[in-house]
């Protein structure tokens, strides 16, 4: 049975779950490809006394990997941008087939990497990027080949998921952000995670690869969780809504929207009932319908899965010699659509707003006529009596769907009242229907 030399760079979480499960599984692994996949260097910035290497070639250089003629494919576990990129691009020019779980490095600089890959006849493959350990990638790129894919929506970093799930207990953000951190699921420096950077990478990635698209990080919107509060998602859910951190992918006749933000979704979904640090993503194509798929977005073994089955892919290519690989993006680089990622001002949804607004008469009256002026319908509005605090009470509101450029100009309005203090609180919402 031929060997397929496999090079692991970086042996943190998932570059250690890597090696474990693809030594742990070994015979499986080799009787569904047909040939063996073998460790034959790792390199990482220190060896990890709990990984048995044995006779594993073993450098703190990671690039003795892609420079090792006797390795096929370079599996890039080190994350962020520079050193990422030059790894990868070294890999390719050397030859070599990549496999990658760096969502980063592929939204911000896989158009780049595709093309040399594509000169160079090699595979790059990154189904562990997006959604940890559900395989998104594939399903969207080849079980739906058939479809065109309109909206894909999802929550796609379980840090903001569970902070969000504990919150509805009614404990503050700070609280719930220092206990993700105690146990592990968020950084010392958790911006990335809690300010939506994360997702905006793992969406970019998605948008490509589903509607068809160039990748366009740098347009996509981004909008955190850290500013909302218990009472937000506790009135949500009196409104029949859960507040959920949303990565929305969506084609429209005009372009694309590209989104990360907190969402309101109706509680019977799917998706808002996905709880802790699981992540979900809903894609719709035309011909299927709706689908999700649900799981492990993050974790050692679990991302380690979907690292696997991209070696798997790529090694199968080897032992037969084929020269036949699914386009980088889903799509070949000539079919994918320059379609323009469109301004926030012109999607459409509907909103929740919180209006924090002197007890005054005719206050609501004021908001409403605002609402009314700029076209927006208003489908419930509530006074919290028992939130009332130094004269002020919030006003809750849920409209109908309408323009953000016109919800802009009502907010902004609103907030020029003497009545009202402060800043008027959105959270956008979705149905999915």
């Amino acid at each position: 049975m031929k060997d397929v030399n496999v090079g692991i760079c970086g042996l943190g979480t998932v570059g250690g779950g890597t090696f474990n499960v693809l030594t742990r599984n070994a015979a499986i692994i080799s009787g569904r490809v047909g040939c063996n996949i073998r460790i034959a260097r790792v390199a990482s910035r220190k060896r990890r006394d709990d990984l048995d290497l044995g006779d594993i070639p073993f450098s703190t250089d990671i690039f003795d990997v892609v420079n090792d003629s006797s390795v096929d494919v370079v599996v890039e576990l080190i994350g962020g941008y520079d050193v990422a990129r030059e790894l990868v691009l070294t890999a390719i020019a050397n030859g070599k087939h990549v496999v990658t779980a760096n969502k980063a490095l592929i939204a911000v600089h896989g158009n780049e990497i595709f093309e040399a890959a594509e000169k160079a006849g090699v595979v790059v493959a990154y189904e562990a990027g997006v959604a940890g350990g559900i395989p998104v990638i594939k399903a969207v790129r080849e079980g739906l080949a058939a479809n065109r894919i309109d909206t894909i929506a999802g929550i796609i970093n379980g840090t903001g998921n569970f902070i969000l799930t504990e919150m509805r207990a009614g404990r503050p953000f700070d609280e719930v952000l220092k206990e993700a951190q105690a146990l592990g699921y968020a950084e010392a420096d958790p911006t990335f995670d809690v300010e939506g950077i994360d997702a905006a990478h793992k969406l970019t990635i998605l948008a490509s690869s589903g509607i068809g698209v160039p990748l366009q990080f740098e347009k996509a919107y981004t909008e955190g969780i850290s500013s909302l509060t218990p009472s937000d998602i506790a009135h949500a859910e009196l409104l029949g809504y859960r507040v959920k951190h949303l990565g929305i992918a969506r084609r429209r006749d005009d372009g694309i929207e590209l989104r990360v933000h907190p969402t309101l979704v109706p509680k019977t979904h799917l998706i808002a009932q996905v709880d802790g640090v699981l992540n979900a993503v809903m894609v719709d194509g035309d011909a299927v319908g709706q689908t999700m798929y649900y799981g492990p977005g993050a974790g050692d073994e679990a991302t380690a899965s979907a690292v696997i089955a991209d070696i798997v892919d790529v090694a199968r290519a080897v032992a037969s010699g084929s020269q036949q690989k699914v386009p980088y993006l889903g799509f070949t680089p000539d079919a994918l659509e320059d379609l323009p990622v469109l301004p926030m001002e012109e999607i459409q949804s509907a909103y929740y707003l919180r209006i924090q607004a002197f007890d005054r008469p005719g206050v609501l009256a004021k908001i409403a006529s605002i609402l009314s002026e700029h076209g927006i319908n208003i489908e419930s509005i509530m006074q919290k009596e028992s939130e009332f605090e130094d004269g002020r009470i919030p006003v809750i509101i849920l409209t109908h769907t309408v323009q953000e450029r016109q919800m802009n100009l009502a907010i902004e309005e609103m907030e020029s009242l003497v009545d009202v203090d402060g800043s008027v609180v959105r959270i956008r919402a979705e149905n999915f229907n």
